[in-house]
């Protein structure tokens, strides 16, 4: 039995600066179903670190003859190749199975096999169990009657069975299977905050997060459960993946870090291993999660901790009362003094196009975000992803003038707002962009920052045209 996990060619998102990420959920599956069926043969094949085309791709899965042929679905944006991946799949090697999943169709399963019919079958939800009871399935020649969490086209038909559990404890999982693509780690980098030279590695600490935002489909994909490795658990990855294979950029992928003692645990636990000082690695945490562990900054800038991203969204009460947010304005501001006074590089996202949004409201944000002065922004536009309570509102009022599933990167306006076009709305996101990035005062301070991730991220931007790329998105429209 062979198995094809294909990440399939795409763009990386240029907002993000230079940088290749690991293919972490395929080489995760891969890895899990080597250690449940060792007699499987697991090939993982990555596009984009491989540079390999559509032309050759049809070639590789013609030339490899798998049974089964998985491809990797981060986003939504992403719906169309993997439909011409599996579509490709299905004309070289018409007898494998083709399987995707992923939150995208995990929500869209029914409507997904009808619009795309080279598919097979969409796990839904968390995959390892299920992707490898369906292996075991099509190794036997069995039915797919039994197996949960999984949607299929059925000789009547497309079939629908019931969803799998979670898996209850995150440390019985393998370590991410980095052999899988051992030939490839070296090209994993995020040059525009590690440096050249430095690989670029995901650990995951968790998955689901214990809030509930309205935009997010995070929690909804995980069930609205939060479940976390423990420190120690963590600490051994990023110790193997560091001496196994080289990586010095690690980047713990849990949507949401989470509150408690995890921080200070995980930092003591990295601060024990024989980890060089040369480790880097960042987290996603909500700003009062940074607030309310002020006192463990400092260790967990010992032990490597570089990089901080932290979901601000709005500074408007009411914006983040709709979004179940949980926090206020000035929690943000605290968080991003207390990061800096740490040396951590301090990274705040925001979100702009709520229905009530207007100029005047997006310009106060920007006032805002200029108040703040964070070390890196990154804006992006409300898009009604399939799985959120505001894709269904939305679809119903007709809110949705673009549906094509491509522009569902959070850089394209989709929708505009009770008083902004859609055109308008792209137009207000080039101009956030330009009133943070288009200071020269900021710019010059940034190059010559004692931060080392700070000064890298401004001399890669300016070799760059970002803002460029943002203003062409609003002529577009």
């Amino acid at each position: 039995m062979k198995v094809l996990l294909i990440e399939p060619p795409k763009d990386i998102w240029f907002i993000m600066g230079e940088y290749l990420p690991p293919p972490y959920g395929i080489i995760q599956l891969g890895t899990y179903l080597e250690r449940e069926i060792p007699s499987v043969e697991v090939k993982v094949l990555d596009c984009n670190a491989s540079k390999t085309d559509w032309d050759e791709l049809g070639k590789k899965i013609e030339n490899y003859h798998p049974d089964v042929v998985g491809c990797s679905s981060l986003s939504t944006c992403n719906t169309y190749l993997v439909a011409r991946t599996l579509q490709l799949a299905r004309k070289v090697q018409p007898d494998a199975l083709t399987v995707t999943g992923g939150q995208h169709f995990t929500f869209t399963d029914i409507e997904s096999l009808q619009a795309y019919p080279e598919i097979d079958v969409i796990v839904r939800g968390e995959g390892e169990v299920t992707f490898t009871e369906l292996v075991k399935a099509r190794m036997n020649n069995s039915s797919l009657n039994e197996i949960a969490g999984i949607t299929f086209q059925g000789e009547e038909g497309i079939h629908r069975n019931p969803d799998r559990p979670l898996i209850q404890d995150l440390n019985t999982l393998p370590y991410p299977g980095y052999h899988l693509v051992k030939d490839l780690v070296h090209k994993y980098h995020f040059e525009a905050m590690g440096g050249r030279g430095n690989n670029y590695a995901l650990v995951e600490g968790g998955r689901g997060c214990p809030h509930q935002c309205t935009f997010c489909t995070q929690w909804r994909h995980w069930c609205g459960k939060w479940r976390v490795k423990t420190p120690e658990r963590i600490a051994d990855e990023m110790e193997f993946i560091y001496n196994e294979f080289g990586s010095r950029f690690i980047w713990l992928t849990d949507d949401n870090f989470g509150p408690g003692d995890r921080a200070q645990r995980l930092s003591e636990e990295l601060l024990k291993r024989d980890i060089g000082d040369d480790l880097m690695w960042f987290v996603q945490m909500r700003c009062d999660d940074v607030v309310n562990i002020k006192d463990s900054l400092p260790l967990m800038r010992k032990s490597g901790l570089q990089w901080v991203m932290m979901g601000v969204e709005s500074p408007n009460p009411d914006t983040l009362e709709l979004y179940n947010k949980g926090i206020e304005a000035n929690m943000a501001l605290e968080a991003v003094k207390l990061l800096k006074e740490n040396d951590i590089f301090t990274h705040a996202m925001f979100i702009i196009g709520d229905r009530k949004d207007t100029h005047e409201s997006i310009a106060e944000l920007r006032k805002f975000v200029n108040l703040m002065d964070p070390d890196f922004v990154i804006y992006t536009v409300l898009t009604p992803f399939p799985g959120i309570e505001f894709y269904d509102e939305a679809k119903e009022k007709g809110w949705i003038e673009d549906h094509n599933l491509a522009n569902y990167d959070m850089a394209h306006a989709v929708m505009g707002t009770e008083t902004l076009s859609r055109k308008e709305l792209q137009e207000e996101l080039y101009k956030c962009y330009n009133s943070f990035y288009g200071s020269w005062g900021r710019k010059i301070r940034g190059i010559l920052s004692s931060n080392v991730l700070k000064r890298r991220l401004n001399i890669h931007m300016a070799g760059r045209n970002i803002l460029y790329e943002l203003k062409n998105l609003a002529r577009i429209i």
